[in-house]
């Protein structure tokens, strides 16, 4: 084959990827007046700052671990699911009468983890029955799988929280959870 009718051939290839990208994009297209728009919003793993609306307390509570500065985190459940994984859920409170900064220490050491800005990333789960330790799993970009973003927090208010690990094995009913700067709780499995 001709190199010269190889590159043309290349060319008209990239120019017609062109064409059909700028048209299916649709980008300046308007929305027709009959159809309603829809958006959907991507869930948010961000804590809200000092000036946000108290959270809604948890009904049940497993544990209360107190931490310095006057936080407090309330864990409302651990759940277990079919793919492998225990969540746990709950919310961190500010019990002091001023706001406080969720201190870093919060997030570990690890440097992966550290990297991705303030969250509970340092929180551990140790199954001394099992003698194994389960760290917060981490996405593919080394992002731990737990609430990010926290910085401040105000005089009573509390955030929403979650953690996510990999689930210790059915046998084990009972884990130790820890998280820096907090006393440690035991936690009931189910």
């Amino acid at each position: 084959m001709n190199v010269r009718y190889a590159r043309r051939g290349l060319s008209s290839l990239v120019v017609a990827s062109v064409a059909l990208l700028s048209v299916g994009c649709g980008a300046e297209e308007k929305p027709k007046a009959g159809k309603p728009t829809t958006t959907a919003a991507a869930p948010r793993t961000s804590a809200p700052t000092q000036g946000s609306e108290p959270a809604e307390e948890p009904t049940e509570t497993l544990a209360l671990l107190k931490g310095q500065k006057g936080l407090e985190l309330i864990i409302a459940a651990a759940d277990r699911d079919a793919g492998g994984f225990l969540t746990i859920k709950g919310h961190l409170k500010n019990t002091s009468d001023s706001g406080t900064i969720v201190p870093s220490r919060l997030s570990g050491d690890e440097t992966e983890v550290v990297k991705h800005g303030n969250s509970l990333g340092g929180a551990t789960l140790v199954d001394s029955v099992g003698k194994k330790r389960y760290y917060v799993l981490r996405d593919t970009d080394g992002r731990p799988l737990t609430t990010s973003g926290l910085s401040n927090l105000g005089a009573g208010r509390s955030v929403p929280v979650f953690m996510q690990f990999p689930a210790p094995p059915t046998s084990t009913t009972e884990v130790s959870f820890q998280l820096p700067t907090f006393e440690p709780a035991t936690l009931k499995l189910s």
